[in-house]
């Protein structure tokens, strides 16, 4: 097996791989070929070969989206590493697990003028857990050759034992830092950053390892809340007449039914989940808006909960937010190991652990004592929004929202749905999910910039189908996305192109006017069509609801191909159907 000769490149490499480390993404360049030799050589690690770096990090992120585990993105010196910022900062609040390795110029060479050099110590400072500021090796022949004259070195017997003195320092400090950086990475669930200074030769190989780096293991305690908070908690339960759980993005399957169930059988209890949340029970109340949307004082006072609960991440709806907000409960609990976001500025607990484990000490302690009719009057009023939306839709024009009815009702039980940002996860918001599918969106910090790649890394993590449905900035923002090779042929895309940035269309301003065309809504007539082709997917189209409903009935049947379906809807007609949707369901 080849190995890349400078020991620090060798260190990286296995402590990736002992700690399981297998994805490793990789953007072609020149200061980072220590490492990718060393990736690539190796058949312990499944390599990608990504040109884009901004892309590279979101293909990653969805790959450890699925896996939840870490995966490495590799990188050259200079610009490079800036491209990974978005994924980064998307990691960041969305807790998933990225190890950035930088290669860098040596110090010497920082500072001077040198191409492709920025300072690249600390550079994700505000967004990241961790950053590890590796030392370059020092290189024997340099030590003796050039820097006969340091001080270092002047009137020593043994030069060479004070060579491998230094060296062993730096070894043993890099160890130290790549452990604290993986550990962190893997038991904090979330991006960390390497960076590493190489200096030249950078292509040179030897058959055997130079280096056998110590490898740090980390101890966890169990997590437990003290039986004087339990105590607490529970008496704060039992007072409450209306208990509030609202549920942000949740991984597929990671709460016990049992939990579930016993948070339905509460009637003091009222339990809000999002398309994200992944949560599915006939008494949860799966679309937010259409409860709270056509809410007025009295319906907010009503609704308005004594605690709440919340776990899971962010939460896509605004109009919760703005009634938690303006209508405080006594107390807000938030459950998770991740930091614990005064959302509704009325935090009480932040109890650091996994929402089963903290269900199964406290829901045990609790006996459905609480007299209430809370749920059921909600209960209630779900039934009428849900006949009114149904009605709605008997009547209106072919639009985002007719389109996102037909769409959504027809995916395949069992795949996996990723979801880009803006209007398409609102619009998502407002229909029951199929409770097979499991559902992602990047709602760390809900841009648009990487939503394909992220699907397609998504894709490519699993053995499910993985159906995409963007819109069409999005789309065409992250279109380097599909410069790819390791798409698979049952992937599918679906563009919603409303000629532009529909959802601006719903918010105070002058709509029809050559400014918010062209800085706000952006309007254009562009097509996947030609993308489709360059990119060798299977291009299908559609205009009208029927036209939908005849391509949908074959468009997720195995091919040899991926698939873009395109949809186009009408520009200035989709913000009416939108509002007047709100107002009819009141």
């Amino acid at each position: 097996m080849k190995y890349p000769k400078i020991p620090l490149a060798q260190t990286v490499i296995q402590l990736c791989k002992t700690k399981n480390i297998k994805h490793i993404v990789i953007s072609p360049g020149s200061r980072n070929a220590p490492l990718t030799i060393g990736f690539t050589h190796d058949d312990f690690f499944t390599c990608y070969s990504i040109v884009d770096e901004r892309c590279a990090a979101f293909f990653a992120l969805g790959i450890a989206q699925q896996i939840q585990k870490p995966v490495a993105v590799v990188c050259s010196s200079g610009s490079a590493l800036l491209n990974y910022y978005p994924a980064i900062a998307e990691a960041f609040y969305s807790n998933t697990p990225l190890v950035v390795l930088s290669a860098d110029r040596p110090k010497h060479l920082i500072g001077i003028g040198d191409g492709q050099t920025i300072n690249q110590e600390n550079v994700y400072e505000n967004h990241i857990l961790y950053s590890a500021n590796l030392k370059q090796d020092i290189k024997e022949e340099n030590s003796f050759v050039q820097n006969e004259e340091l001080p270092i070195f002047k009137n020593l017997e043994n030069k060479l034992e004070k060579f491998l003195g230094l060296q062993q320092g730096i070894q043993l400090q890099n160890e130290k830092e790549i452990n604290e950086a993986l550990n962190i990475a893997i038991y904090k669930s979330g991006p960390v950053h390497i960076n590493i200074p190489f200096d030249e030769p950078l292509y040179e190989t030897v058959d055997t390892l130079t280096v056998k780096p110590k490898v740090v293991e980390v101890t966890l305690k169990p997590n437990k809340m003290e039986d004087l908070l339990v105590s607490k908690l529970v008496s704060d339960w039992y007072d409450a007449k209306r208990k509030m759980v609202v549920v942000g993005v949740n991984k597929p399957n990671s709460i016990a039914q049992k939990w579930l169930d016993e948070l339905a059988d509460d009637e003091s209890v009222v339990v809000f989940t999002e398309t994200t949340s992944n949560i599915h029970h006939p008494y949860f109340f799966n679309s937010i808006d259409k409860i709270i949307a056509p809410l007025d004082v009295e319906g907010f006072k009503a609704l308005q909960p004594d605690i709440l609960i919340t776990f899971g991440g962010l939460i896509v709806s605004k109009k919760v937010k703005a009634f938690l907000r303006t209508y405080k409960p006594k107390q807000h609990w938030h459950i998770g190991t991740e930091k614990a976001n005064d959302t509704f500025f009325c935090l009480e607990h932040s109890i650091k652990m996994a929402p089963n484990l903290f269900f199964e000490q406290f829901l045990n302690e609790v006996k459905h004592l609480t007299k209430s009719d809370y749920q059921d009057y909600w209960k209630a009023v779900k039934k009428e929004r849900k006949k009114k939306h149904t009605a709605y839709f008997e009547n209106i024009a072919f639009s985002d929202l007719k389109a996102f009815k037909s769409i959504l009702k027809s995916i395949p039980d069992h795949t996996v749905l990723q979801l880009s940002n803006s209007s398409t996860i609102r619009y998502a918001q407002l229909f029951n999910i199929n409770k097979t599918l499991e559902v992602y969106c990047n709602r760390g910090t809900s841009g648009i910039d990487g939503s394909t790649s992220t699907a397609v890394g998504c894709a490519v993590a699993n053995t499910k189908q993985t159906i995409f449905i963007t819109g069409d900035l999005s789309f065409f923002y992250d279109s380097n996305a599909l410069w790819n090779n390791y798409i698979p042929t049952n992937f599918r895309i679906i563009v919603i192109n409303n000629e532009g940035g529909g959802i601006f269309r719903i918010l105070p301003g002058d709509k029809n006017s050559e400014n918010f065309d062209t800085f706000f809504e952006t309007k254009h007539h562009l097509s996947a069509k030609h993308l489709s082709t360059m990119y060798g997917f299977t291009y299908e189209s559609a205009t009208n609801l029927e036209e939908l409903q005849s391509v949908l009935s074959s468009f997720y049947s195995e091919g040899e191909s991926p698939k873009i379906l395109e949809v186009f809807t009408p520009r200035t007609a989709n913000d009416t159907v939108l509002l007047n949707y709100f107002k009819a369901i009141r």
